[in-house]
């Protein structure tokens, strides 16, 4: 086993811890942390709900980021004192000492190298909550019940980060699984780090809705959009709105399934139809809706500017989302990204939230795919 240089692989995090300070910009997010303290603790805080949890969300998050950043530097330290130890030691303990600053060394570079991809996320609305809808497409029920699966792994990823979560509307298949669901991720930056799930995802398995044991191939796909924030215009006339109600359907609490409480909004100047009925009211569906609608409008607009850039600059924009991930159970247990091929054999843990790695992965490539683009 080759000697580590600590010296100089101290050297190369002190350099990444640095740039990561300066991109976060710690000085600025203490401000932020003592801005909200103060509105955390006027005695009206809670006479706005929304506006409250809205605060005690961000003020939880930025805490918990700069947190996570002096953590670091005081790990970073103690790894220096340690492999100072190790130095001045000698035989057994010299030896244990640098095998625990070794290992220290590893777990260090690595919750840096997460902690760097947050550096990287420096688009228009990277900074926002995600809104993340989730359809089953080719593959029948087998496509709905992977569309389950694919709801469950991103609401334990958020579970597993502390990110609070709002199931606005699912729309269940009549065998198993669902047609669709549509969730909000109230964490900053979530849809910077969300957007590269975007696309189709391909299930590989034995299905368990076949009597003759049959492999099958489904398919579902992730949609990533970035919460309306106060500064943008998204103006949606009354008149360019149909308004529906209906009774919620699926398993539900009480009052859920016994009043037209359900809201569909079709908006007539684009054809784009949105639905809630999670919520216990009609005026709260309405309003959920209305946010996932002003969601689709802005990523439409964005979309729109980017495919006229896209012309002016002769570039080719492909549609790099499609067929972004297989997760293979059978004859093998793989989960592959098909842009990074970033894969595990974990097939279990990924389905259970643990997709760190591939968030991160996406999140690099695009940077790369960015920059050969520019």
């Amino acid at each position: 086993m080759a000697a580590v240089d600590f010296p100089a692989e101290i050297r190369d995090l002190r350099t990444t811890y640095g740039s990561i300070r300066d991109v976060t910009d710690v000085e600025a997010l203490r401000a932020t942390i003592r801005e909200l303290s103060e509105q955390a603790s006027a005695p009206d805080l809670w006479d706005d709900v929304d506006h409250a949890q809205q605060v005690t969300s961000r003020l939880s998050h930025a805490q918990g980021e700069a947190e996570r950043i002096d953590r670091l530097g005081r790990q970073l330290d103690d790894l220096e004192v340690l492999v100072e130890m190790a130095e001045a030691a000698e035989g057994d303990e010299r030896t244990e000492t640098l095998a625990e600053a070794g290992r220290e060394l590893e777990q260090l570079k690595a919750a840096m190298g997460q902690l760097e991809v947050r550096t990287l996320l420096s688009g228009e609305y990277d900074p926002r909550e995600a809104i993340v809808t989730i359809r089953a497409e080719a593959g029948g029920v087998d496509a709905a019940d992977f569309a389950e699966m694919l709801l469950r792994m991103y609401l334990r990823w958020s579970e597993r980060h502390g990110y609070p979560t709002d199931v606005y509307d699912t729309s269940f298949a009549e065998e198993a699984g669902i047609k669709s669901a549509t969730f909000k991720v109230a964490a900053p930056y979530a849809y910077g780090t969300l957007s590269v799930e975007q696309g189709t995802h391909r299930l590989v398995r034995i299905s368990p809705f076949d009597n003759q044991g049959r492999r099958q191939t489904s398919f579902a796909g992730v949609e990533v959009l970035p919460v309306v924030a106060e500064t943008d215009q998204v103006d949606i006339p009354e008149n360019d709105l149909r308004v529906d109600v209906f009774r919620s359907s699926g398993p539900g609490g009480q009052s859920v399934n016994t009043t037209d409480s359900a809201v569909r909004l079709t908006h007539l100047p684009t054809g784009i139809v949105v639905s809630c009925q999670n919520e216990k009211s009609q005026l709260q569906n309405k309003a959920a809706a209305l946010r996932v609608l002003q969601a689709r409008l802005l990523e439409r607009a964005r979309a729109e500017r980017q495919a006229e850039l896209d012309a002016l600059k002769g570039a080719d924009a492909g549609s790099w989302g499609n067929q972004m991930r297989s997760y293979v159970l059978h004859p093998y247990q793989m989960v592959k990204d098909l842009r990074t091929d970033h894969e595990v054999g974990n097939t279990s843990g990924v389905f259970d939230g643990d997709i760190d790695g591939f968030l991160e992965s996406g999140i690099r490539w695009r940077r790369q795919a960015d920059r050969a683009s520019a």
